[in-house]
């Protein structure tokens, strides 16, 4: 791993490998939009974050969680509303965008901590102001549930920021 700069340092270990996402190497010392804009899987995600005007928050330093729906979950979401995030509406778009981002460094470890702490279930606050509630489905898999019931897995976690931590999912949640 090419060495990090002294201002710039991630707050994980210096021997962590990032999990590949769609194929491209996630790197610990990108921000979490850079990250994600070089992701082939999360080109949706990255248009509706510069849609919401959040590319600077998502690439200061943090620390934050996104919880980054694939390209495939945004195409299971109707063309109306898939359009309205990423075109037509920014207020639509923040508040979707802000929704999958809570403040802080969640790894698997910190998820699994607080669920276990909390008789199986964690509420975790979202920047936009909502809650998504973090449980197990099985012994080892943590699933979110938004404000309206959906259910999304993770289906990659871990994939360390310099600015935290993205934990990729296969829907997208939205608040109420």
């Amino acid at each position: 791993m090419t060495d990090v700069g002294h201002d710039q340092k991630p707050d994980v270990p210096r021997d962590v490998l990032n999990p590949m996402v769609g194929g491209q190497a996630m790197l610990v010392r990108a921000s979490i939009f850079e990250n994600a804009s070089k992701s082939p899987e999360h080109s949706t995600l990255a248009a509706a974050i510069r849609a919401a005007g959040l590319e600077p928050l998502l690439k200061a330093k943090g620390p934050y969680t996104i919880f980054a729906p694939t390209d495939t979950a945004y195409a299971a979401l109707p063309q109306r509303e898939r359009d309205a995030l990423i075109h037509a509406n920014r207020v639509m778009a923040t508040k979707s965008i802000g929704y999958l981002i809570v403040p802080g460094r969640l790894d698997s470890q910190a998820l699994l901590k607080r669920i276990n702490e909390n008789e199986g279930q964690a509420t975790l606050k979202t920047l936009e102001g909502g809650t998504l509630t973090a449980m197990l489905n099985g012994p080892t898999n943590i699933v979110l549930v938004d404000e309206r019931g959906h259910v999304a897995d993770i289906s990659t976690y871990d994939v360390y920021q310099k600015n935290g931590v993205m934990q990729v999912i296969d829907q997208v949640v939205r608040p109420n």
